[in-house]
């Protein structure tokens, strides 16, 4: 069975952070006057996110008062020295009034990240509300998705109406249990925050067999089978991004990874049988250099599951 098959939450919308403006009631439609980047630089209001506080990806943004267009929402990277990298814009969007307007998108947003609009005409207009303590700021012309611009100046007291929700990249914090057989086919639990709408879950690179996503907190998933022993990440990926690797994520593949013993004694081909989880099989006894292995099957490099025995021919 496939991991779409077993896939049983597609609905679920996974929660969202909003970052900009409170989109205040009152704001006056007001001309861009050129083709220029407008960004809140200051917001007041208590409990506002200004810049992104996550990792993530915006799904959906907000204008009121807007007329023209279409309009761009751009993602901006203050630099620490007063100018702003210009990281990517979403696809063009054209507001059907001058109410609330709401448009989807997947635009990747890293945490301190700033949102501007663009317009596409000097008389496009959007809503600016009068707020103490508020302010914004502006480039012209718009820069060029990579360049690294400084303002053309600011307006105080002044909110722009745009905002946005972003959805934050997944994170796992547990899996339960961290260990199964190479041969694949173990139930695991794993625990985590902002896994709705999951698209994939791997074990290294390995796609899992199947996997239902239970909660925003929680994906019930199939290891697969694996041709190597040891430990690999398991991810979790959504339209936000994949969960980067923890400690608290890895995965331990069981199994007998057959190693070489020609040329060992028996005594010594045991012990390294033992340590990788094999066992000695049946023994044979052969024209050859006394006391040595001579010959082994399965080959070496082989992955068996755990207490697989390894058949030898020794010398006499």
């Amino acid at each position: 069975m496939t991991a779409v098959a077993l896939f049983a939450a597609a609905g679920a919308q996974a929660s969202t952070i909003t970052i900009g403006s409170v989109l205040p009631p009152g704001s006056t439609p007001t001309e861009f006057g050129g083709v220029q980047t407008f960004f809140n630089t200051a917001l007041p209001e208590k409990g506002v996110n200004l810049v992104s506080p996550v990792n993530g990806a915006i799904v959906r943004w907000r204008v009121q008062g807007a007329e023209g267009g279409p309009f761009f929402l751009r993602i901006l990277r203050p630099n620490g020295s007063g100018g702003y990298s210009a990281m990517g814009t979403s696809n063009p969007a054209t507001p059907t009034g001058t109410g609330l307007q709401t448009f989807n998108t997947n635009l990747p947003i890293r945490a301190g990240d700033l949102i501007g609009v663009d317009p596409s005409n000097a008389t496009d207009k959007i809503g600016v509300a009068d707020v103490a303590g508020a302010s914004f700021g502006f480039v012209f012309p718009p820069p060029f998705d990579g360049a690294t611009v400084a303002p053309s100046g600011t307006a105080s007291g002044k909110e722009v109406e745009l905002s946005a929700e972003v959805q934050p990249t997944p994170a796992v914090s547990s899996l339960e249990p961290d260990f199964g057989p190479v041969a694949g086919g173990t139930t695991v639990k794993i625990t985590g925050t902002d896994f709705n709408a999951a698209s994939a879950v791997k074990f290294g690179s390995t796609p899992a067999t199947g996997f239902t996503v239970e909660s925003d907190t929680q994906i019930t998933a199939i290891a697969p089978r694996s041709t190597t022993v040891g430990a690999v990440d398991v991810t979790v990926t959504t339209l936000a991004g994949t969960s980067p690797a923890v400690r608290a994520d890895r995965f331990y593949y069981e199994g007998c990874a057959v190693p070489k013993l020609k040329g060992k004694t028996l005594k010594a081909a045991k012990k390294s049988l033992g340590r990788a989880d094999c066992k000695l099989g049946k023994v044979k006894r052969a024209e050859g250099k006394p006391g040595k292995v001579l010959k082994q099957s399965p080959k070496p490099g082989k992955v068996l599951k755990s207490g697989s025995k390894v058949r030898v021919t020794v010398g006499q």
